[in-house]
Parts: C-alpha cells; sequence; structure tokens
C-alpha cells in the first residue's frame, strides 16, 4: 500500500486512504506516516467518529460511569497467519475491574472470557461493525458470550464492551 501511494504521489496524483475504523487505533499509522514522509509526501489524518464511540451508542451506554476506562486490544499482529492471543495484559489490566473495550480480540472471544477477572455474571456486549449499515449487537455475560458470538457467526470485525454492573448496565 505504501509503494502504491509513493508511485501515484510521483505521478502527480494526490491520494486519499480512507481507513473505516479508527486509523489510530487500529493501524500501524506511524509507520506509515514516516514511510510517506521519508519520501517528501505530506499526510493529513482526518478522523471520523470513533469505533468506541459508535460501540457505546451502539450498546446504549455510556463509557466511564466511574471515570475509568481501559481501551485495550490482543497483543500480537492480528494480520498474520501465525496470530495468537497473548492474555497477560488483557489479565492484568482486568483485575482493576474497569470498564474495558477490547479491539481486535473476537477471534479469541473464549480465551479472553476465561482470562479476565471479571465475575461471570459481568456484562459483555460484542459490537460488529458499530455503525455501519450491518451494525449488529450480542449481549450477554462473560459466562456465555462466546457462545453467543460463536452462535451467530461473527468472526472478525467485533469490539468486546465488558461493563461491570456497578459501573452502569449495557
Amino acid at each position: 500500500m505504501i509503494a502504491y501511494i509513493i508511485e501515484e504521489v510521483g505521478r502527480g496524483n494526490t491520494v486519499v486512504r480512507l481507513h473505516s475504523g479508527d486509523p489510530s487505533l487500529f493501524e500501524n499509522i506511524s509507520m506509515q506516516v514516516r514511510a510517506l514522509t521519508s519520501h517528501g509526501i505530506g499526510v493529513e489524518i482526518v478522523p471520523g467518529v470513533s469505533s468506541l464511540s459508535a460501540i457505546a451508542a451502539a450498546s446504549r451506554t455510556e463509557l466511564a460511569t466511574n471515570q475509568t476506562l481501559i481501551v485495550t486490544r490482543s497483543a500480537g499482529e492480528p494480520w498474520r497467519d501465525g496470530y495468537r492471543f497473548e492474555s497477560g495484559s488483557i489479565r492484568e489490566l482486568s483485575k482493576h475491574h474497569a470498564t474495558m473495550a477490547i479491539f481486535i480480540g473476537i477471534k479469541y472471544i473464549r480465551e479472553i472470557m476465561a482470562t479476565i477477572d471479571h465475575p461471570l455474571d459481568t456484562p459483555v456486549a460484542v459490537v460488529y461493525h458499530a455503525s455501519w449499515d450491518d451494525e449488529h449487537v450480542i449481549t450477554g455475560t462473560v459466562a456465555d458470550i462466546a457462545d453467543k458470538v460463536e452462535k451467530s457467526g461473527v468472526k472478525k470485525g467485533a469490539a468486546i464492551l465488558i461493563k461491570p454492573r456497578d459501573r452502569g448496565s449495557l
């Protein structure tokens, strides 16, 4: 993609790279900016509605009832074939019992639910394609959300929102 942008700009064309989602959350935007600026290409990042805000809207909830919100993602490189779930940071972060938004982890929903330090009755929402026409919200608890997600067939394009009962409802 970077090579294509460099090539097209070299031809005198203006290039817009449209990203569905949060460019600074899901992509290695700093690497892309460095690569393009090293070739003398100016870069402007124009943010849209954050997927985090869209997920809260789809779940009909606020994110920081107690002013504590943890936004994280599974470790590793999910675009690689050998991507695997690494539980360490999610386990540690969940010990705070704060609202958690977990991105790029839906493939490992069962492992994440087994890893987090929340009671089994803690509400969980999985939001597929937040704010898109085909948005789908799956609600459940730590105990049953993995079964519900697997039954729905959602395997990517979704975020996990965990909101302890004393932090508001989903």
